[in-house]
């Protein structure tokens, strides 16, 4: 019976991250996974777990690694310094790979067979707690009067995170970072100020 052949885990989960970046958890083949980590099927299964397992990983990875922006957002001193931080850094992000363009949360699952649902619904519950980060720290702007009586955080909160899922798809559509950032700018233009505000 043969033996495993020795690799480095971090290197192999960091390669399948690129991978399911590129072309979504569906997309990546276990042809892809193996061809880009360099690890063969077996040995893949016996380090990660299944697919599923992988992708859970790498996605765990994604968070830590490339989206530490979202904790520092919430911590500036006004709602709309939130915002364009998340749009700033989400565009950066969406464009600095060429071969891995968007977002990994939205490339992930946008469409999915029945398998993959749980996978698109741990996407759809990440999006959501980042939704409700974004709203409870929009409530205490308003509270601040870092935005007028009239805002409402639930709404707000969901416009933001449709601005960033938009930009990711548009990114990974081929839109410029110049582009994108135009689109930020456009949703900052009419941001709501309130009685506190600058």
């Amino acid at each position: 019976m043969g033996r495993h052949r020795e690799f480095d885990v971090e290197k192999a989960l960091d390669a399948a991250l690129c991978v399911f970046w590129r072309k979504g958890y569906e997309g990546a083949s276990y042809a892809d996974l193996t061809q880009a980590t360099g690890v063969e099927r077996p040995a893949l299964y016996s380090a990660f777990g299944n697919k599923e397992a992988l992708f859970r990983q790498a996605l765990d990875r994604y968070y830590e690694r490339y989206l530490d922006y979202l904790p520092v957002a919430l911590q500036l001193p006004t709602a709309r310094a939130v915002t364009a931080h998340l749009f700033s850094n989400a565009i950066a992000l969406n464009t600095r790979y060429p071969d891995h363009t968007g977002c990994l949360g939205i490339n992930g699952v946008l469409a999915g067979s029945d398998e993959a649902e749980p996978i698109r619904q741990m996407l759809i519950d990440a999006r959501a707690a980042a939704g409700l980060q974004l709203r409870e720290r929009f409530e205490r702007a308003k509270a601040e009067g870092d935005l007028p009586e009239t805002a409402k955080p639930e709404a707000l909160a969901a416009f933001v995170m449709a601005v960033l899922h938009g930009m990711a798809v548009q990114a990974k559509a081929g839109f410029s970072r110049e582009m994108l950032e135009a689109v930020a700018e456009q949703a900052l233009s009419t941001w709501p100020v309130g009685p506190s505000g600058s």
